[in-house]
């Protein structure tokens, strides 16, 4: 719903944010957005491909892993949105991360063991 609603944003909407929200917003490089499609579509297809018992679920997953680093970075390192929201904010997205992490190495783990073919 994350993605959607980003996607969905309307300039309108954007201005009513404070001024420091607006920046991160407005200038999203279309690479970050992809980078962010990645990483929600690859992650609910490597699950729903997991609970199917799918072999597409270790690389839907490693693409999905991609897309989180990517968006991660810009959002840490590019727009520093620490700054903006502080440092209670860091935590959603570090759990998105390991959550990530753990499904790809869940992934892994399935194939290797032949659970997934």
């Amino acid at each position: 719903m994350a993605f959607v609603a980003q996607m969905m944003m309307t300039p309108e909407q954007i201005a009513e944010l404070p001024q420091a929200e607006q920046g991160l917003y407005q200038n999203i490089p279309l690479w970050v957005n992809l980078a962010f499609a990645c990483a929600v579509f690859g992650g609910a297809l490597g699950c729903v491909a997991l609970c199917f018992k799918k072999a597409i679920a270790l690389p839907a997953l490693l693409l999905s892993v991609m897309g989180v680093l990517v968006q991660m970075y810009h959002s840490f390192f590019i727009t520093d949105s620490i700054k903006v929201y502080g440092p209670g904010a860091a935590v959603r997205p570090s759990l998105v991360t390991i959550i990530a992490l753990f499904l790809l190495w869940l992934a892994t783990h399935a194939k290797s063991k032949s659970w997934i073919n």
